[in-house]
C-alpha cells in the first residue's frame, strides 16, 4: 500500500526535531451541500529543525517515531 502524502502549514516548531502541521480538507456537507472546511494537526519529524511557522510543507506517512509522530516532512512548498 502506498504511503499517504498530505500538504499543510507549519503551526508549531517549538519541539526538538518536530513540527506541528495543520492539514485542511474541504468537502460538501451531506445535507446542505455547502462547502465545509475542516482541519487536523499532525506532528511530523523534522530532522534538521529547518522548517518554521508559516511554511507550507508536504508530509509523508512513516513508521511510528514516537507516541504521536507517524509522519515525516519531505519537502517545503514555499511560504
Amino acid at each position: 500500500m502506498p504511503k499517504r502524502i498530505l500538504q499543510g502549514v507549519v503551526v508549531g516548531d517549538k519541539n526538538e526535531k518536530t513540527v506541528v502541521v495543520r492539514v485542511e480538507r474541504r468537502f460538501a456537507h451531506p445535507l446542505l451541500q455547502k462547502t465545509v472546511r475542516r482541519s487536523k494537526k499532525y506532528k511530523a519529524h523534522d530532522e534538521n529543525n529547518q522548517y518554521k511557522i508559516g511554511d507550507t510543507v508536504s508530509i509523508e506517512e512513516c513508521a511510528p517515531i514516537s507516541k504521536d509522530k507517524r509522519w515525516t516532512v519531505i519537502a517545503a512548498q514555499g511560504k
